[in-house]
């Protein structure tokens, strides 16, 4: 077990060195947003926050990867720079992050 750890609702939530859920199984949308503020997002997240995080789930619950950030503009329709206003901390950073995703290793 990790020895960092985040708690919702009474659920801790083990994660790695630099604060990426170890278990993508338990992530849920609080989860989300408990990470939001500490990437650089405010408020509530939005439409297009949600259309970007569902997509890396989805991808990633298929393939066990994050895309590569070409594909992830492609089919989400967020160009690069929309994806950095959405998560000021990057795609692979703060997206991946928020969408309860290990790490990514490659180009994301």
């Amino acid at each position: 077990m990790s020895e960092f750890t985040m708690e919702i609702d009474g659920v801790s939530l083990p994660l790695d060195e630099d604060g990426f859920l170890q278990e993508p199984d338990l992530w849920n949308e609080k989860v989300a947003q408990a990470f939001a503020a500490p990437e650089g997002i405010e408020g509530e997240l939005t439409e297009e926050h949600w259309n970007v995080i569902n997509y890396l789930r989805e991808y990633y619950l298929k393939n066990q990867i994050a895309p590569m950030i070409r594909r992830l503009c492609k089919e989400t329709g967020c160009n690069i720079k929309k994806i950095y206003e959405l998560f000021p901390s990057g795609p692979a950073k703060g997206a991946c992050k928020l969408a309860g995703l290990p790490k990514p290793t490659g180009c994301v």
